[in-house]
């Protein structure tokens, strides 16, 4: 099914862009791993210290940006240089005793080896991504599932945590952020993948961003699988059809940050008492 079949109820595009005007701004990022990215100017750098970033963006948000932090310190300040020089085995030796919960030293270790693999073929992460598209493909979803599993393959990852598999329904939030951050440009996300488009992108859903596009009437879904995540998409794209997750930093604010309320957008609050 298409992403056009899939039904969705309309959502005000003048209360969405007053979400976005309002809170797509840095000064909202902190603490999202997102903030790490802007450390690096080149894109090559920032690429891999955003695959590093979003892997690790499971768990407390305290503890999230501690591993990343451990993590990037061991790379030193240009990450891609640094990964693509070592061996596999001296990133093991690098990243031995390292742990954020479920993932292990060694699968930190695999991913960043693959990666290498990966940039050294195509001269970067953004060109291995854009090599797996296809002119046909509606969303980023069949070159993502390529992607995971080049990178998974390459460094002797295998199947875990740390890179799921698209391939099996699941919602892929940690993938589908990091090519949030990477193709799109504005305020808060730095982009440097030019030869991705952003109208392909797919809405990273995780909890709260499920109950809030539940909420809207944008999933239907009980869980927030690949589905829901189709099915969100296809509501923000009739908002917005070249940049469909455009909303999603803004809304992820909502009732996460302290400092923003829903009660601050009225629209917003009176379209969800009439879901």
């Amino acid at each position: 099914m298409t992403l056009e079949a899939i039904p969705a109820r309309p959502v005000p595009r003048e209360m969405l862009e007053d979400i976005y005007a309002r809170l797509n701004r840095r000064e909202y990022v902190h603490p999202d791993p997102l903030e790490f990215l802007y450390r690096y100017d080149d894109p090559r750098d920032r690429e891999m210290a955003g695959l590093v970033a979003s892997s690790l963006a499971y768990g407390r948000v305290a503890q999230i940006l501690k591993s990343v932090e451990r993590v990037l310190e061991r790379l030193g300040p240009r990450p891609a240089r640094f990964i693509e020089e070592a061996r596999s085995e001296e990133l093991r030796k690098l990243f031995a005793g390292f742990r954020h919960r479920f993932t292990t030293g060694a699968e930190m270790a695999a991913m960043l080896a693959g990666a290498a693999r990966l940039a050294e073929r195509h001269g970067s992460l953004g060109e291995a991504f854009a090599s797996f598209m296809s002119p046909g493909d509606e969303t980023v979803m069949p070159a993502l599932a390529c992607f995971a599993c080049e990178l998974s393959s390459k460094g002797g990852l295998g199947s875990c945590h740390l890179v799921p598999d698209p391939g099996r329904g699941s919602a892929c939030k940690r993938l589908l952020l990091y090519l949030r951050w990477m193709v799109r440009r504005d305020k808060v996300d730095p982009g440097g993948w030019e030869r991705v488009s952003a109208s392909k992108l797919v809405v990273p859903l995780d909890t709260h961003m499920f109950r809030l596009c539940r909420a809207m009437g944008l999933a239907t879904r009980r869980q927030a699988d690949a589905r829901a995540a189709l099915e969100a998409t296809a509501g923000f794209r009739r908002v917005a059809p070249d940049d469909p997750v455009r909303y999603d930093f803004a809304l992820t604010r909502l009732g996460m940050n302290p400092a923003v309320e829903i009660g601050d957008f009225p629209a917003l609050e009176r379209a969800l008492k009439g879901a």
